[in-house]
């Protein structure tokens, strides 16, 4: 029982990192392409969200790891 609880904060702690890491890095993208390009929304929204879901993929596991070994301590 208390390993469920260890688990769920576990996992709300990463959620809380990674998911605004992600959606800051599809933000970075849609300005940066906003900013230095001519091209259309479609693509800029597109590409926005295709770094965010690429870079929630590579970070899940790092960041959930990372709480992990620190609330093991």
């Amino acid at each position: 029982m208390d390993n469920e609880r260890i688990d769920r904060d576990i996992a709300l702690r990463s959620a809380r990192l990674y998911i605004p890491l992600s959606l800051g890095a599809g933000v970075l993208f849609y300005l940066a392409a906003t900013l230095t390009g001519d091209h259309t929304l479609v693509a800029r929204m597109g590409g926005a969200v295709w770094v965010a879901l690429l870079s929630l993929i590579v970070s899940m596991p790092i960041v959930t790891s990372r709480v992990k070994r620190t609330l093991r301590r």
